[in-house]
């Protein structure tokens, strides 16, 4: 299993797009379930998740518990990807102050 976090502060009323783009594991290398976990720090942080070009989260409010994820009780979406897909994440603050955004996301093969 890969395994890939984030910990990032969005300003307010921002975007953060392709918030995983240079990590190792932005490209599937083999047939995999692909696991989002992600909280904020306070109300208003919005996600959306594309893998291999299927927008299975979009632009959700992700609940604000201000720590890391927690495994399973942070799971947003599992999606199934095949070698090459990448994965897409992207953050949008809504409010008119700064939010920090926790990510985990676990690349499970099968």
């Amino acid at each position: 299993m890969a395994t890939m976090t984030d910990r990032r502060s969005v300003a307010e009323n921002a975007k953060v797009n392709g918030v995983f783009s240079g990590q190792l594991h932005e490209y599937v290398s083999v047939p995999a379930m692909v696991n989002v976990h992600a909280t904020a720090s306070l109300i208003g942080l919005n996600l959306t998740v594309n893998i291999g070009g299927d927008i299975v989260l979009n632009d959700q409010e992700v609940n604000a518990q201000n720590r890391l994820p927690i495994r399973p009780d942070d799971l947003l979406v599992s999606h199934a990807a095949i070698p090459g897909d990448r994965v897409v994440i992207d953050w949008r603050n809504t409010t008119a102050g700064a939010i920090t955004g926790f990510l985990l996301v676990d690349i499970v093969p099968v």
